[in-house]
């Protein structure tokens, strides 16, 4: 058996408060579980979208009941509440600044309204952008002109992990991460799904920005799944929501990369633990491992995952390493195929 460090997702959607048929606390922290990660970061564009003291107690009170694994609860920079003092940022996991396409209420339109949280966030909180080509180059002049450090979620295009190479070059604080989907699947290259099942934000890119982000492997810091999860009805209706689901997928797509020499296991666990542990400044967690049987094959298939959303974007993929076990803070959490951990196990990160 291959033993990992319980590994950190620093970018899921829980759907919990207001989407709870498509994903909750209970069922995305067995997912979490089950793909070997012990603490996942949830995102706050949710309903309501996690802006304020109010709204941060709906989601922490949630998941205090059902979480299974670690959790921690980002906060949304909204157009109204740039006012920040150390009480709040010090419950979130972090301020995510939405600007791109986003639902709900926490896009922020114009620049004018970045500058507030950039300057009032405090500097030893982590701020993530959704950010996509330009305005990334925008929220990196941001972070360079406030020095303070910025997280760029999801990059996609090849201009974009260019960009972040040269500004860490500079000296610039910035940060970024990569989802499997971006590394695995393209726009000229889809394996057989449909309009509905192919929309994501960012959206999937050519194969030469894919090659691209291989290729920069040293630029990008994490691996993370924005795991977003919508039922199969809602992919497949006329207006289907963007969003992939991922948490029980990251662990196997990577593991098959590195029997195939593309990535290493210290590269994996420097960008699924030690990388996000310290660019979130998330606690240790002591007695807790992950057990992978490196040589098992298998193909992965929805109806043997716990996310409640039913299907995947590598739907009969091949791939090598299966979680078999995972510790957290030394009692069983999964094994075999279970979820041993109750629910309400998980702490909060910035308990």
């Amino acid at each position: 058996m291959l033993k990992l460090p319980g590994l950190i997702d620093p970018h899921v959607h829980l759907r919990e408060p207001g989407a709870t048929h498509k994903e909750d606390y209970d069922s995305g922290t067995s997912a979490a579980l089950a793909g070997g990660i012990t603490i996942v970061l949830a995102m706050p564009n949710t309903k309501p979208p996690i802006f304020d003291a109010d709204t941060l107690d709906l989601a922490l009170n949630a998941a205090k009941q059902k979480a299974r694994c670690d959790y921690g609860q980002f906060v949304g920079a909204g157009p109204d509440n740039a006012d920040w003092d150390e009480t709040l940022p010090k419950r979130a996991a972090g301020l995510k600044m939405y600007l791109d396409s986003t639902f709900g209420e926490l896009r922020l339109d114009n620049m004018t309204l970045w500058q507030p949280h950039f300057e009032n966030y405090p500097k030893n909180m982590p701020i993530v952008a959704h950010s996509e080509s330009r305005s990334m180059a925008a929220a990196i002049l941001f972070a360079a002109v406030y020095d303070r450090p910025v997280h760029i979620a999801h990059i996609s295009l090849r201009e974009e992990v260019l960009l972040i190479k040269a500004a860490k070059e500079r000296g610039i604080k910035v940060t970024c991460e990569v989802c499997p989907h971006h590394l695995f699947l393209s726009n000229e290259d889809q394996s057989g799904l449909t309009h509905g099942r192919s929309e994501v934000r960012p959206r999937l890119a050519t194969r030469k920005d894919v090659d691209s982000l291989w290729e920069n492997m040293d630029v990008i810091d994490c691996f993370a799944t924005d795991h977003a999860p919508h039922t199969v009805e809602e992919k497949d209706s006329d207006n289907p929501p963007p969003g992939f689901p991922g948490l029980e997928t990251i662990l196997p797509l990577l593991l098959t990369a590195v029997s195939e020499s593309r990535l290493t296991i210290p590269d994996l666990i420097e960008k699924m633990c030690t990388n996000p542990k310290r660019i979130f400044n998330l606690p240790d967690q002591p007695e807790t491992w992950v057990e992978v049987d490196e040589n098992a094959i298998y193909e992965i298939k929805a109806s043997e995952q716990f996310t409640r959303c039913n299907w995947t974007p590598f739907e009969g993929w091949k791939v090598k390493g299966k979680v078999r076990k995972v510790v957290l803070r030394g009692r069983t959490a999964f094994e075999d195929g279970k979820i041993l951990a109750p629910a309400g196990y998980g702490r909060n990160v910035r308990g």
